[in-house]
């Protein structure tokens, strides 16, 4: 016979599965079936978590009443906690060697850091915590780490935007689109299998100047009667005549990029008045 576990134990246990599924409805009977427990005691187990969660300031759980209910983890981070890890983020980012040809900002060991990206996902999922969301779409390649870190989060699926069409993926729908920098037409792909008509999509980039590649996407999803609920990128230049996307957040602005003196500066984004 499987020994009963403990209290303190059943608490842990709890916190660890509901912190690995977010936004997954758990029914109580669930939790009562797994440690041989009743009903009331779940609820109260649950009670002291809830509080937990809030008093870290880690997200929330919401119950859902019925008999089709039960208890949803929802992943939240506190604005001073954001604002911290962004201005961190952009301390690193405003070193000179950083600075590439174009106006272009290196990134990849920032993306390539595990800790880094589960809080930029997490800070993503907070501001869009509140928009129904179907799926996380970026464009290949360094916005791929970023939109993955995301919907772990939010627990759903990634769709990936291609350059060039791969015939590993059967069908696809592609379109030409205007890079706003260069003003250059380019192509990008989605496979039809990947994303069903009237999803809802989260757009999420790592850098953005004029938001030529954002316009893209939105032109893409298009073709799929697919709805955009929100665009949030790591970056956004300052210096822009004009912009071909409007509603956005961004963690980081750069507000000053001197090419021949090697200078950048950041500050933060307008995520400030989202979140």
């Amino acid at each position: 016979m499987e020994k009963k576990l403990r209290r303190s134990a059943r608490l842990v246990d709890m916190t660890q599965h509901l912190l690995e599924h977010p936004y997954r409805l758990i029914p109580l009977t669930t939790f009562a079936e797994e440690y041989g427990s009743a009903k009331s005691s779940i609820s109260e187990d649950l009670s002291i978590i809830k509080e937990l969660f809030e008093h870290k300031g880690v997200g929330m759980l919401k119950t859902v009443a019925g008999a089709a209910g039960g208890v949803r983890y929802i992943p939240l981070l506190k604005k001073q906690a954001a604002v911290g890890i962004v201005e961190e983020i952009c301390t690193k980012l405003e070193q000179s060697d950083r600075l590439l040809p174009g106006g272009y900002l290196y990134m990849s060991d920032i993306l390539g850091e595990p800790e880094t990206l589960n809080r930029i996902g997490r800070i993503m999922a907070t501001l869009f915590a509140e928009r129904d969301i179907d799926y996380v779409m970026t464009v290949e390649t360094k916005g791929i780490p970023l939109a993955h870190a995301t919907a772990n989060y939010l627990n759903v699926p990634v769709v990936i935007v291609r350059r060039d069409t791969k015939v590993t993926e059967g069908s696809v729908v592609s379109i030409n689109y205007v890079s706003g920098s260069s003003k250059r037409i380019q192509t990008m792909s989605l496979a039809r299998r990947v994303l069903p008509e009237q999803s809802k999509v989260l757009i999420i980039d790592d850098f953005m100047k004029a938001g030529g590649t954002a316009r893209g996407m939105i032109d893409l999803l298009k073709e799929f009667k697919a709805e955009v609920v929100g665009i949030g990128v790591l970056v956004e230049t300052s210096d822009v005549e004009e912009r071909l996307v409007d509603d956005y957040i961004s963690l980081g602005k750069i507000t000053q990029l001197d090419l021949k003196d090697k200078e950048i500066k950041l500050e933060l984004g307008n995520f400030l008045s989202k979140i």
